[in-house]
């Protein structure tokens, strides 16, 4: 897989320079569990870590890496690698983070489009439709609504 497949910008390479990570590789984070991160590179699916400095130092969710994130990596073992630092998102889509007043949470980063697909039989919901539509268009990011299940409704 080529960084261009991935997404890859060449603001991240502008970026690379300013941050002083010349040394360290490109990745993509593909998934999130918990502490640990799966990494998608050039060299393909890596397990990843965070280097200390950045569990310690993360004052809130949005300091955390999430999927679609831009990582500077450095190999750590075999099929492992550490995330020295997250590059700067140029999108965001989060929610209210669980149990705690007024903090976000991240969900996806790095986004163009995304797709909200709703059922339009007896689980179709208007709010929860404004809901999506509304954390889209506050994160920047393009909405496209699939409607599915039309099969499923009476003609009249």
């Amino acid at each position: 897989m080529t960084l261009s497949e991935l997404g890859f910008r060449s603001s991240l390479e502008t970026d690379r320079k300013t941050y002083g990570w010349e040394q360290f590789d490109f990745g993509r984070v593909s998934a999130v569990h918990k502490d640990r991160y799966s990494v998608k590179t050039t060299n393909g699916d890596q397990d990843a870590e965070l280097v200390g400095h950045l569990r310690y130092t993360a004052q809130n969710h949005r300091d955390w890496p999430v999927i679609g994130d831009w990582v500077a990596i450095s190999p750590y073992d075999e099929n492992k690698v550490l995330i020295q630092g997250i590059y700067p998102r140029y999108s965001m889509l989060e929610r209210q983070s669980v149990g705690k007043q007024g903090e976000k949470q991240g969900i996806a980063a790095n986004l163009d489009v995304a797709i909200i697909v709703q059922a339009v039989d007896r689980d179709f919901n208007l709010n929860r439709l404004d809901r999506y539509l509304t954390i889209c268009y506050q994160a920047n990011i393009t909405p496209v609504l699939l409607l599915n299940k039309t099969d499923l409704i009476p003609p009249e």
